[in-house]
């Protein structure tokens, strides 16, 4: 926080920036991968696959190993996987370094911490509370609380609105070009973390900062604080 500015909410992404969940999805995809007769996907598949939800998750699962369902079946499919995914004990190895701490950091400096996903709301929730993360999150938007995901602006912004914010000031952290589409399109600072699944180098991602460490971000929201006054002021 710079002299008397109100602390900027701060909305992250899960998977891949808060916490490691590809071993965890792909368990579940390659269990109803072979429900279904087909063969296991890597983790680097896996990992690839990862940041559009889970029906975009199972859909490439099924396309890389054999073919795309038959419409008829896509649905059943992947309430299947949902069940296999929801019935996984949440491993707190999951978590990235540091995540825990700087949560906590940010919040007892008063910044609004929001959640916005693409993984359905509920599994979220559940998740986050088994890992002892839910208290520190003010609101949580999943990727079926509204029509439009990620990268379209409103769970952004729904986000905002559950925290009682506007969007100037605010930052989206995330993973991916999803994440950084969003912010922007929202009117966002985004910051992205190098270490999650960005399908691409992290650094060619349009974001406002790029962080290896997740206990990198503090200083990284306080640089973006200082360029905006600065920029204000010179205007």
């Amino acid at each position: 926080m710079v002299g008397d500015a109100m602390p900027a909410p701060v909305i992250f992404d899960l998977d891949g920036t808060l916490i490691d969940s590809a071993p965890d999805l792909g368990l579940a995809l390659n269990r109803l991968l072979g429900e279904w007769g087909r063969r296991a996907v890597t983790d680097a598949m896996v990992r690839s696959f990862i940041g559009d939800g889970a029906p975009r998750l199972v859909a490439r699962g099924f396309a890389a190993t054999g073919g795309a369902l038959p419409a008829a079946e896509s649905g059943a499919a992947l309430a299947r996987f949902l069940d296999l995914y929801a019935a996984l004990p949440a491993d707190p190895a999951c978590v990235y370094p540091g995540v825990p701490e700087t949560l906590d950091r940010l919040a007892g400096a008063g910044h609004p911490i929001g959640l916005c996903t693409n993984k359905p709301l509920a599994i979220t929730r559940t998740l986050l509370a088994d890992l002892g993360l839910l208290p520190v999150f003010g609101a949580i938007v999943g990727g079926d609380s509204l029509p439009q995901r990620k990268p379209a602006p409103e769970p952004l912004l729904a986000v905002l609105a559950a925290l009682g914010r506007p969007p100037a000031g605010a930052a989206m952290v995330g993973d991916g070009p999803n994440d950084v589409a969003a912010a922007r399109a929202a009117g966002l600072l985004s910051i992205a973390v190098s270490y999650g699944y960005p399908q691409g180098d992290p650094a060619d991602l349009p974001a406002d900062r790029v962080i290896d460490r997740f206990t990198d971000l503090p200083g990284a929201l306080e640089a973006l604080v200082q360029s905006r006054i600065s920029a204000s002021q010179g205007s």
